[in-house]
């Protein structure tokens, strides 16, 4: 793990326009065992060398796949609660469950930290998340950079992205080209917003409404700081022991744009993902923020994942085998529609019909 935070030192000047070596040094010594943590045998060498090593193994002909992101304006949230150890899961999740979508194992990260002062205790803070998101999602944290840009950055914000390296054999990569029709469409629960929405949950909660952070809110069970906050759910692992065991087509990891927003991106043309908003009720967060902010179902389901953050597209024989596969592991999921050809002059390429349960 790098974690190089400046240049060579500079003397007294560098400091004082606001960057320290020490506090540099300190925070990589801080980090030091969070990587060991979250390791794989095919990682090489040792932290603090200026390149991450990892050993590709044996495959007969690997595609490598890469996706790299952020989490958005969830920051804001743990900047205005001061918690900063699971927001590097989200960062996790949302990088490595774009990866599983064409069934590549996600093998390593690295994460990138851009913050107005080095305090080293919050760098590994951030950094303890980015590592637990790893180890949940079975890869690698294999170095990153942490910039501190005194300036251009206030003290006290930060923003974080990452970069997921994965692999898959090429005879057994997932994508739209695999769906037919008659396929099922199975759901994968949520654990509430993820990342994707918070410009719109902090306008309605916060902006409008003036919900505090710090208060209960009955129909959350919590605090309204501990539901923003809570950590996406990382799939990554649970998507490759379907593939594994079961007829899998594709993915769909739902984040922005919504369900049928990203389910659009999946399905082939003249097929139509048609899903049932029966089969299924919203938590209490998206209830909430449609409550409280009187938002359009409409602009709900292009904002946010409304409960569902992971979909799985497999063969119809596949079905049942695949849903006692999810229960095993945890993840409560179901059948959510099945794949259709589409109609004369029908363009979406998903639909969603009905009402919620």
């Amino acid at each position: 793990m790098t974690h190089h935070n400046t240049p060579a030192d500079s003397g007294v000047s560098y400091e004082a326009a606001g960057v320290s070596i020490e506090a540099g040094d300190k925070a990589v010594e801080l980090l030091a065992p969070l990587a060991k943590r979250a390791s794989r045998p095919e990682v090489q060498g040792g932290i603090g060398g200026f390149a991450g090593l990892f050993a590709l193994g044996k495959y007969k002909e690997p595609l490598l796949a890469a996706g790299s992101d952020g989490v958005g304006t969830k920051l804001a949230v743990a900047q205005a609660m001061d918690k900063h150890d699971t927001i590097g899961i989200d960062l996790v999740a949302m990088c490595v469950d774009d990866l599983v979508v064409c069934g590549a194992e996600p093998l390593f990260l690295q994460d990138y930290i851009a913050i107005g002062k080095v305090v080293p205790e919050k760098v590994a803070d951030i950094v303890s998340g980015i590592a637990e998101g790893c180890v949940q999602a079975g890869c690698a944290l294999l170095g990153g950079e942490t910039a501190e840009h005194p300036g251009v950055m206030d003290v006290n914000d930060y923003d974080v992205s990452a970069t997921a390296i994965g692999v898959v054999e090429a005879s057994e990569l997932l994508g739209p080209d695999k769906v037919r029709e008659g396929d099922t469409i199975i759901a994968m629960a949520s654990s509430g917003l993820h990342s994707n929405g918070y410009s719109l949950a902090r306008y309605v909660l916060l902006e409008r409404a003036g919900l505090p952070l710090d208060g209960h809110v009955d129909a959350l069970g919590r605090t309204l700081g501990e539901e923003l906050l809570e950590p996406t759910k990382i799939y990554a692992l649970d998507c490759l022991a379907l593939a594994k065991e079961c007829d899998v087509r594709t993915f769909c990891h739902v984040t922005g744009g919504g369900l049928a927003g990203n389910m659009e991106r999946i399905i082939p043309e003249g097929l139509v993902a048609d899903m049932d908003r029966s089969t299924w009720t919203p938590g209490p967060i998206f209830q909430t923020i449609q409550s409280v902010g009187d938002v359009p179902v409409e602009e709900m389901e292009k904002t946010f994942n409304m409960g569902i953050g992971m979909v799985a597209v497999v063969a119809p024989e596949a079905r049942d085998q695949a849903l006692a596969l999810l229960k095993d592991r945890g993840i409560d999921s179901w059948v959510l529609g099945e794949v259709r050809a589409a109609d004369a002059d029908e363009d979406a390429r998903a639909v969603l019909r009905g009402q919620h349960s």
